[in-house]
């Protein structure tokens, strides 16, 4: 973490740029169905605390509570829920009474329930007796069992004051340090950002296509060129010779022979050129549409291509080469997933799979491997010329023969013979050299399928262990601690001279987001704003957090007094998009937008509403807004007409409660 320090005033917006929003369809960690029972609602609920999103939390635990689900588990989420992330100066009416109905409905605690033992604990909390040890506060905490521990360090640290608030942030940042890389952070955090891949897919092999010409040539051909040799056998025997004969059947094997050699040379050679064409670089490259699926593909080629570069090969040279190829597979990839409508990101695990494929074969110099699978063979080329010959010399004693007993017929039928022949055979080499490339191209695109289908699923493999929300929300919160402490550290303040704390986060600029279906949308960079307020006056600093590397930094602080808050607003739809607005006495408004507006797929139970609402109370919105509305119309009496009052209701509940609270 790298924290510079940088003084500087208020101004300008802050504008956010976000990348596509990616929802993961395939978890249904937030699930709660219409006819929920209380105990669901009470896990759904402990769910969406554990994810800070505090204020769902609380009204799903209500729920359960009024439906009968009364455990002594279920009071310490309760309180958990009321009091997490708050001082008691933050607590207000509402919070109170709702605290004081929580008091109300404890019953009586067994030491030996050990959720009664974290309740205990916590209304220890809420009323310390004035001579009470800090260090005897500690080692009560510390004698739960870890689950209680981790909640009550992790939610109530700022719950205390003086000396017992010290030691118990200084306890909670210990727990924060921990848990901010636990678990692989480092390897894992990118992959709650990476969609679902798309499923592999491979062209169709292109049926075969043979013009009506070519049959009509083929068939026309043959018949007339069977008809010709047939009259011009009998006019060859008309003579009563034998070797006419022998000829015949000589140059009908060679012109066998001739077929099948001659038919295989074309095959190899069409296919042959064929191949080299796709590694022509384009004529003429189109640009896509900007904002378009094949842009997005065609940008994933060049940055792959650009960076997957063979060892010992110049970039440039490696570019110019590969330009046909690059420009083959972007198109394949475009035409197979085009009428998805998905997003580019979706499909780049197999663009990566594609330049990576190129790449070996480049290094193992198999990448023009097909010349030689398609170089003519010997036998091909024997059968092919030595039939011609042998053809042609058969042709010679028939054709005497035939000339010999009748000139101008044999004559007439020979030319025909030759007519027909040589377009028949050149369509016929047509017709079988297609054939043979569906076959081939279907053995191809079976071999793809197969390499395709790996690499989908060693991609799958490792993107198996990506992050829940819940570890992405304790991650953040980490975060927020660790830099709550190093401020306070800037400011040489200790917990306990900081009046409360609060935060906004927002999405910084050109971040990833993520989010699961019913929760609320993460960021890959966030913009925070830390709000301290001490007795001196509120310390304000703004925090760029890259939440992959855990790296930030500080890109402004001001200090105000509390009367310099002139208003606090919202300014946008809940749909839409929203914008934070602080405006000082004296200075320029500070705009900071807390929501965007999105048009990624909802499942079918959300609503957009809902979602904004969700991602607004992860990111503390309600409650920064509610501490600053505050001050922005009482300024400091607020935070003592506060304090006073909380220190009145506590005391009422404490003497009203002999059991626990003595």
């Amino acid at each position: 973490m790298t924290t510079p320090t940088v003084t500087n005033v208020a101004q300008g917006d802050a504008h956010v740029d976000l990348q596509a929003g990616v929802v993961h369809g395939d978890i249904n960690f937030y699930r709660l169905s219409p006819n929920a029972t209380p105990e669901e609602q009470f896990d759904e609920a402990v769910k969406y605390l554990r994810a800070r999103v505090r204020d769902e939390a609380r009204t799903l635990i209500e729920k359960a509570f009024a439906g009968g689900c009364r455990s002594t588990k279920v009071q310490f989420f309760r309180m958990i829920a009321l009091l997490s992330g708050r001082t008691l100066r933050q607590l207000g009416a509402e919070e109170l009474d709702r605290l004081e109905a929580i008091y109300a409905s404890l019953p009586d605690l067994d030491e030996q329930d050990e959720w009664a033992a974290g309740l205990q604990v916590i209304i220890h909390l809420l009323a310390p007796d004035s001579t009470t040890d800090p260090d005897l506060m500690i080692k009560e905490i510390d004698a739960l069992r870890q689950i209680q521990r981790d909640w009550i360090y992790g939610h109530l640290e700022a719950l205390l004051e003086g000396t017992m608030q010290d030691e118990m942030w200084k306890a909670s940042v210990t727990l924060a340090r921990a848990r901010r890389t636990a678990n692989d952070r480092a390897t894992r955090v990118w992959k709650f950002f990476h969609p679902k891949p798309a499923q592999p897919r491979v062209q169709q092999v292109r049926p075969s296509v043979v013009p009506l010409r070519d049959w009509l040539r083929a068939g026309v051909g043959a018949v007339l060129f069977t008809l010709a040799v047939v009259q011009l056998t009998l006019l060859a025997m008309a003579g009563g010779e034998l070797a006419p004969a022998f000829g015949l059947l000589a140059g009908l094997g060679g012109l066998a022979a001739f077929c099948v050699g001659g038919a295989d040379r074309h095959y190899r050679r069409a296919r042959l050129r064929a191949k080299d064409a796709e590694l022509l670089p384009p004529r003429q490259r189109r640009e896509a549409p900007p904002d378009g699926f094949a842009r997005d593909v065609d940008r994933q080629f060049d940055r792959y291509f650009g960076r997957y570069v063979p060892r010992g090969t110049e970039r440039t040279y490696w570019l110019q080469q590969t330009a046909g190829i690059r420009r083959r597979l972007r198109d394949e990839v475009v035409e197979l997933y085009r009428e998805q409508r998905i997003h580019a990101d979706r499909v780049a695990w197999l663009v990566r799979y594609l330049v990576s494929d190129v790449r070996k074969q480049w290094e193992e110099n198999t990448l023009t491997a097909y010349r030689h699978q398609l170089r003519v063979p010997a036998k091909s080329t024997i059968l092919h010329l030595g039939g011609l010959i042998s053809c042609v010399a058969s042709t010679y004693w028939v054709l005497r023969a035939a000339v010999q007993s009748a000139p101008l017929p044999g004559t007439a039928w020979f030319l025909l013979a030759v007519v027909s022949a040589v377009p028949a055979l050149r369509s016929s080499f047509r017709i079988v050299a297609e054939r043979r490339r569906v076959a081939a191209e279907a053995a191809e695109r079976a071999e793809e399928d197969i390499a395709r289908w790996a690499a989908y699923e060693r991609w799958q493999r490792k993107l198996s262990d990506k992050p829940s929300d819940i570890q992405m929300a304790t991650w953040l919160e980490s975060d927020r601690k660790v830099l709550v402490d190093a401020i306070m550290q800037k400011y040489r303040l200790r917990p306990s001279q900081v009046i409360a704390h609060t935060f906004l986060e927002a999405p910084a600029n050109s971040c990833r987001r993520a989010r699961y279906p019913r929760g609320p949308w993460r960021y890959s960079r966030y913009q925070l704003l830390l709000f301290l307020l001490t007795d001196d006056g509120v310390r304000q600093v703004n925090i760029d957090l890259d939440f992959e590397t855990a790296e930030s930094r500080t890109t402004q602080r001001l200090n105000y007094r509390f009367d310099a808050v002139a208003a606090v607003r919202i300014d946008g739809i809940a749909a839409q998009r929203q914008t934070f607005e602080l405006t000082l006495v004296n200075g320029d408004p500070i705009t900071i937008p807390v929501s965007e507006s999105s048009d990624e797929t909802l499942e079918p139970d959300e609503e957009r509403t809902k979602i904004t609402e969700l991602s607004l109370d992860a990111a503390g919105l309600n409650h920064t807004l509610h501490v600053l509305e505050g001050i922005a119309a009482e300024g400091k009496e607020w935070i003592r007409h506060r304090r006073r009052r909380a220190d009145e209701r506590l005391s009422n509940l404490a003497s009203n409660r002999h059991g626990p609270a003595d």
